[in-house]
């Protein structure tokens, strides 16, 4: 079957957007200048000649984009916008890549030819960022360019047992109208953060006229946990000698040693994640702690740059206790990609390619219930009743 919609995968990485939109979706034009990305890219999707642009998207042309898209999504860096970053937000090197994706949207609509959804995601820090100015500045590049806009914080463990809560912010142009069934009068408790209900009433009055508060149903619980993913004989990674497992324990707190120590005494095997972050400790030094958790999510992903740690399996079982680092392959699975998903060799590749990866689950949802209904109203293909019941009240302010 072929696909009803087209789209932009701007900032694309290793394009896994696609994996969730599916089917019935078509990517007519991707980038990343990331050589590493780029080279798994082409490696999971064979893109056509022209398809696919390793430039940096300050050197693309709007002229040479593909016409006809119903979306653009744009997956813009997060470092610049992140706790771990530097604090620089939009004005940063890399965060700020944001503005030679939003000139090429500009450029279109400037020449008439608007695209009509576009959907930015990045860490929920974003709305923090600068103490929210600049969340508020991408909404006010948004309203500018003549959307509507609504942001939306999911969490990818309703779907997949890892913890990686993401923001997105799904904008449609004011010359198209909404169906009735997606949008609501008010925030849900599921997908609007008390941080982004907070940031919405510090905006002018001007960018809450233009702010839609989308509406998705709530999805199902969640099957399987962390252990459900774990392999006994991972590729590309070993398990830890006793000395460095005992290592790690020294690194946790009491309250973790004890936790560990409460799950054992239940039988079984326990399986937890552990990060190492820079913590106080009991005499009011600063050093490396190993915190531990055992809900059945490992921690979210992250990329090796930056000096971030590298996420730890432990696995106890009949007083036994073992640990190693998570696999690449295993992080492909907390990242719902297929099985077939080719990874990078290299261990770090591969977590840079992961941690700054979109959750397929996630994308699948907001696509099945959010971004596909509105490319079929867009486009006048939208032949369910509750499609054609448009909001027709006035959202532009």
């Amino acid at each position: 079957m072929s696909a009803k919609y087209m789209y932009y995968d701007f900032f694309a990485g290793g394009g896994m957007a696609a994996y969730g939109l599916g089917s019935d979706w078509r990517c007519i034009f991707a980038n990343d200048f990331d050589p590493k990305k780029a080279e798994s890219y082409r490696a999971n999707h064979h893109p056509a000649k022209g398809e696919f642009s390793g430039q940096d998207v300050n050197a693309l042309d709007v002229a040479t984009l593909p016409r006809g898209a119903q979306m653009a999504w744009a997956s813009f860096p997060c470092q610049d916008m992140s706790l771990a970053g530097d604090g620089r937000g939009l004005a940063g090197e890399r965060s700020g890549s944001f503005w030679g994706f939003w000139r090429l949207m500009e450029s279109l609509v400037c020449d008439w030819e608007p695209t009509p959804i576009i959907v930015l995601e990045n860490v929920a820090g974003t709305m923090s960022a600068n103490g929210g100015r600049d969340f508020a500045t991408l909404l006010k590049a948004l309203s500018s360019g003549g959307y509507v806009f609504g942001p939306l914080t999911m969490d990818a463990a309703h779907f997949v047992p890892q913890s990686r809560l993401r923001l997105f912010i799904v904008a449609l142009h004011k010359g198209y109208t909404i169906p009735h069934r997606l949008a609501a009068h008010g925030p849900s408790v599921i997908w609007h953060s008390p941080v982004m209900q907070r940031a919405y009433r510090a905006l002018s009055p001007a960018l809450q006229a233009d702010w839609v508060w989308w509406s998705l149903p709530m999805p199902p619980p969640r099957e399987g946990a962390l252990a459900d993913l774990i392999e006994e004989h991972p590729k590309g990674v070993s398990w830890h000698a006793p000395a460095q497992t005992q290592r790690l324990l020294d690194l946790m707190s009491p309250l973790h040693r004890e936790r560990l120590a409460a799950a054992m005494t239940q039988g079984g095997r326990v399986v937890g994640a552990i990060y190492k972050r820079t913590r106080k400790w009991e005499d009011g030094t600063r050093r490396q702690r190993a915190e531990l958790r055992l809900d059945g999510l490992s921690g979210c992903l992250r990329t090796a740059r930056g000096g971030s740690s590298r996420q730890t399996v432990l696995i106890a079982e009949d007083g036994h206790i073992r640990s190693r680092l998570l696999s690449p392959r295993e992080g492909a699975r907390l990242m719902g990609l297929p099985e077939h998903y080719a990874l990078p060799e290299e261990y770090n590749a591969a977590f840079d390619l992961l941690g700054d990866g979109l959750a397929v689950p996630v994308v699948k949802w907001l696509a099945h219930h959010l971004l596909t209904p509105l490319a079929a109203h867009a486009t006048g293909n939208a032949t369910e009743p509750a499609y054609e019941r448009a909001l027709q009240v006035n959202l532009w302010g």
